[in-house]
């Protein structure tokens, strides 16, 4: 999933968790902070296992996990909803192309439902077919209709929850688009690379 669809999954948590708990704006911000940050963890991908950024520790479970028991030490129930939100990120990273899920067995594990087992065994040889070896997982992911599909589906349910639950947050919505900014910029600079053959 791209960072503005985990992006728009902290809002809709945000949001629900908000009609109970009340959060101010930091506590809600914490919270989606945390559904996206680990995505920063790219700019890092050269100390990965072969530069794949979902190999380092930020894409397993662990950090969640760890966020969520500092919640409960100092009773914070932002901080929990914020450790839960990170873990929401990596389990559906899973379901694209997989994550470090454990981060000790440096195995790549999920559904991994946007490539194909053969693909995935034979990922250099893919790769080397294209002039820039991410522009494989960017056309994978815009040629999925399942993908895009989500994309919208979470984009409207944002604007739902956090118009009838956080209200007073409304505008931050409007963080979103840097995500998709960032994204589609991406995309339509990756096939401009691959049609300039």
């Amino acid at each position: 999933m791209h960072i503005n669809s985990h992006f728009a999954v902290g809002i809709i948590v945000g949001s629900i968790l908000h009609s109970i708990f009340n959060f101010n704006l930091f506590e809600f911000l914490l919270i989606v902070l945390l559904s996206f940050i680990c995505d920063f963890d790219v700019f890092f991908a050269k100390y990965a296992d072969n530069h794949n950024h979902r190999m380092l520790i930020s894409h397993s479970i662990l950090p969640g996990f760890l966020i969520i028991i500092f919640g409960m030490i100092f009773v914070w129930p932002a901080l929990i909803f914020s450790g839960l939100t990170y873990s929401i990120h990596i389990i559906t990273d899973t379901f694209d192309w997989g994550t470090n899920f454990f981060f000790f067995q440096k195995k790549q594990i999920g559904l991994k439902l946007l490539i194909s087992k053969e693909e995935f065994e034979n990922l250099p040889e893919y790769l080397s077919k294209f002039k820039k070896a991410e522009s494989f997982f960017d056309s994978k992911y815009y040629k999925s209709k399942i993908s895009l599909s989500i994309e919208v589906i979470l984009f409207i349910l944002m604007i739902v929850f956090i118009t009838f639950f956080a209200s007073e947050f409304f505008l931050l919505f409007l963080f979103y688009f840097i995500g998709l900014y960032f994204h589609l910029s991406r995309h339509f600079f990756l096939r401009k690379i691959e049609r300039d053959k």
